[in-house]
C-alpha cells in the first residue's frame, strides 16, 4: 500500500496544516538506536503505582533522574530515594545520592563539574532542610548548598544552566525575595535573582493558568525554546511557545513563531505543546504535542481529516520572523509529551498508538502505522521510519535524552505499574535506554 497511502496521510494532513544536557546531541551522528533496550538500566518498581521519571539528565559518568520517585530495582536489589537519584551511564549502578526531597522535582540542571545539582519542582524541604520549589544540593552528599538562595513561592516547572546564569521558569510570582513573572535568571553560585531576565510573562488559556512549562536550550547555547500557558511574552504575542534570545546583557524574545500555534485546541487540553527540540544544527524546531483535536473547524469532528497542532509531532524551521511547519505527523488523537532529534532521526513519545494517521481519530485511518509508546520520523519528510521496538503506554513518555550512546527514555508506571514494558521487555518502568 502502502508506503504512498502513508506518504500521501502526512502529505495531505500538512496540507490541511503536524532540559540541559551536558551533551550536546550535534555531536552524535549515529542513528538510527537499536530497537532492544540495555538490560542494565535501573526502574521504577511496580509499588507504590503512579511514580514516573519527569527528566533524564547525563552529567560526567552518571545519569540524573528526578520525578516522584521512591522505589527502584536495579538488578537484584531494590533502593528507596526521595523523589531525585544518579547511577551509571554504563553500568546502571546507583550511587548514593539521595537529596531526600519531600515533593516532586520536575528538573535538574548540573554544573559543568557535575558537583552542584538544580532542582525545581513542588517541594518544601530537601534533606530536613526548608527549601521552596527551588534547590541546589552537593552530588556527592545530596546536603543543600546553604549560600545559594531557595525560594520560589510556586512551583518550578524547568530549570537550564547557562553561560549567563541559572534559567528558571514555572508558576511563580516571586523568587529569592524578587518579583518575577513566571520565568528569572538566578545567580548559580547565590541563588540571587539578577536583571538578566525579567520578562513580563501573561495571559492564560481555558481551565489553566500562567505558566512556563518547558524549555530546551539551542545547541549553539544562544537561545532558549520555552512552552507553557502564556499569550504575551514582554509585550510580544506568543502563545504556547517561543524562542528567546540568550544576549550578552538580557534576554529577548526572538522574533520567530508561527501563527499555526494561535489555533485551539479542546477546552480540557488547550495547552498543547509540552515538548520541544532542536535539530542537532539548529535549523529546525520540532515540537510535540496533546490537545486531541481542533476545538472548532477543521479537524474538530473526528470524522475529519486531521488538521491543526493536536496530538503531532511537527517541524518548523527556526529561521527568525513568521513560518509555517515543514512537516507535520499525526498521532490520530493520542497525546505526545517529548521530543528529541540526532542526525539522522526524530524520536517521538508519549502514549501514542499510531503514527502517520492523517485520517484517523482513536482508530487507525489509511496509512497509518502502528508505533505504540515511541517511535521515530524521517527529519526530511516526517513519515515514521522503520523503528518500532514499542513501549507499554501508560501515562506516557516524559522525556527524550539523546547522548553519544543513545536513546534515553524517562516515563511512569501509571494503571497499577503495567506501564512496565520497553523494546518488549519488562523492567523498564520509568527508564529505558536504546544504545547506538
Amino acid at each position: 500500500m502502502k508506503l504512498a497511502k502513508a506518504a500521501l496521510a502526512v502529505a495531505a494532513a500538512s496540507a490541511l496544516t503536524l532540559a540541559v544536557s551536558a551533551v550536546n546531541a550535534s555531536a552524535v551522528v549515529g542513528g538510527p538506536v537499536s530497537t532492544t533496550p540495555a538490560n542494565w538500566t535501573p526502574w521504577l518498581l511496580n509499588t507504590p503505582v503512579d511514580q514516573n521519571v519527569q527528566q533524564l539528565v547525563p552529567c560526567g559518568a552518571n545519569m540524573y533522574a528526578v520525578g516522584t520517585i521512591s522505589a527502584i530495582g536495579q538488578g537484584t536489589k531494590t533502593y528507596t530515594r526521595g523523589n531525585a537519584f544518579s547511577f551509571s551511564q554504563t553500568t546502571g549502578a546507583l550511587t548514593s545520592w539521595d537529596p531526600q526531597v519531600n515533593g516532586k522535582v520536575n528538573s535538574i540542571a548540573l554544573s559543568a563539574d557535575c558537583s552542584t545539582a538544580y532542582l525545581g519542582g513542588k517541594f518544601s524541604s530537601v534533606r530536613g532542610v526548608a527549601a521552596n520549589n527551588i534547590v541546589a544540593v552537593d552530588t556527592v552528599t545530596g546536603n543543600v548548598k546553604a549560600g545559594f538562595a531557595h525560594s520560589a513561592t510556586n512551583e518550578v516547572n524547568t530549570v537550564v544552566l547557562t553561560s549567563k546564569g541559572l534559567l528558571v521558569g514555572g508558576l511563580f510570582g516571586t523568587i529569592n525575595g524578587v518579583a518575577r513573572t513566571r520565568f528569572a535568571s538566578l545567580d548559580p553560585v547565590t541563588g540571587a535573582t539578577t536583571s538578566y531576565a525579567n520578562l513580563a510573562i501573561t495571559g492564560n488559556y481555558p481551565n489553566t493558568g500562567t505558566k512556563v512549562y518547558n524549555s530546551q536550550l539551542s545547541n549553539s547555547k544562544t537561545k532558549l525554546l520555552i512552552e507553557g500557558v502564556f499569550t504575551s511574552i514582554a509585550g510580544v504575542a506568543r502563545k504556547q511557545v517561543a524562542v528567546l534570545d540568550l544576549g550578552a546583557t538580557s534576554v529577548t524574545v526572538n522574533p520567530w513563531y508561527s501563527n499555526e500555534f494561535n489555533a485551539d485546541c479542546v477546552d480540557n487540553l488547550s495547552f498543547y505543546v509540552r515538548g520541544g527540540a532542536w535539530s542537532p544544527d539548529d535549523s529546525t524546531i520540532y515540537v510535540a504535542t496533546t490537545g486531541y483535536k481542533p476545538k472548532s473547524g477543521p479537524g474538530s469532528r473526528s470524522s475529519d481529516p486531521r488538521a491543526g497542532l493536536c496530538d503531532a509531532a511537527a517541524a518548523f524551521p527556526s529561521t527568525a520572523g513568521l513560518t509555517t511547519h515543514k512537516w507535520i505527523n499525526y498521532t490520530g488523537c493520542d497525546s505526545l509529551y517529548a521530543v528529541a532529534a540526532d542526525n539522522h532521526d526524530v524520536y517521538i513519545g508519549g502514549h501514542e498508538r499510531w503514527a502517520n494517521n492523517g485520517f484517523g481519530c482513536d482508530a487507525a485511518g489509511p496509512g497509518a502505522l502502528s508505533r505504540p509508546g515511541i517511535a521515530s520520523l524521517s527529519p526530511t519528510t516526517g513519515l515514521a521510519t522503520s523503528w518500532n521496538p514499542t513501549r507499554s503506554l501508560g501515562h506516557g513518555v516524559k522525556d527524550l535524552e539523546i547522548t553519544p550512546a543513545g536513546l534515553w527514555i524517562a516515563s511512569d508506571t501509571w494503571e497499577d505499574g503495567y506501564a512496565q514494558k520497553c523494546g518488549g521487555v519488562n523492567k523498564h518502568g520509568g527508564i529505558c535506554f536504546f544504545p547506538y
